[in-house]
């Protein structure tokens, strides 16, 4: 192939639109993993909540807000075991893991007027995972009209509500039931 054909390539109409996030590049190229005896998910309950960013514990699982958050109320439930895959979590932690995440939908939904959700596991590496090495499975609030270009063109996110505000009021109205 020639140097033109692959200069023309990148330009040719296939029907995909594309969003461009060069910031995620460090995770893909950097493999920014933490080590296990440093991993946030296990450090979090054994902290204060405020400081844990700790919502909800449960018996074999918990939720908390993600720091890095794609939205305001962006949850993670979590395991308290270190596991790596889904296929590793006991029934019991699949369960409670499902109905913290049920709760915390309704919680978002009476707090934030929520009008969907984004669920997802990302496992292991090359799949995406931020902490690859400790299961956990994302929450994230969706609103009509709730993107905007700021994160591509100014690397910034706009958040209307502080960490510490969201923590304390999503744990303060956190739904018992599911």
């Amino acid at each position: 192939m020639s140097d033109d054909f692959l200069s023309d390539f990148s330009a040719m109409q296939d029907g995909f639109e594309r969003l461009w996030t060069p910031h995620r590049l460090v995770y893909l190229r950097d493999h920014q993993q933490p080590a296990d005896e440093d991993c946030p998910f296990c450090a979090a309950p054994k902290k204060s909540p405020e400081d844990g960013l700790v919502v909800k514990l449960g018996k074999t699982c918990f939720a908390l807000l993600n720091l890095f958050p794609y939205n305001p109320g962006h949850l993670l439930v979590c395991p308290y075991r270190h596991i790596d895959t889904y296929d590793k979590a006991t029934t019991d932690e699949v369960a409670e893991m499902g109905l913290l995440t049920q709760q915390a939908m309704k919680t978002l939904q009476s707090v934030s007027k929520v009008h969907g959700f984004n669920l997802g596991m990302n496992q292991g590496e090359v799949a995406g995972a931020g902490i690859a090495s400790h299961l956990h499975q994302h929450i994230v609030p969706r609103w009509r009209n709730d993107s905007n270009f700021f994160p591509i063109v100014a690397q910034t996110k706009a958040m209307p509500i502080l960490l510490g505000q969201m923590r304390e009021t999503v744990a303060n109205n956190w739904v018992e039931s599911a």
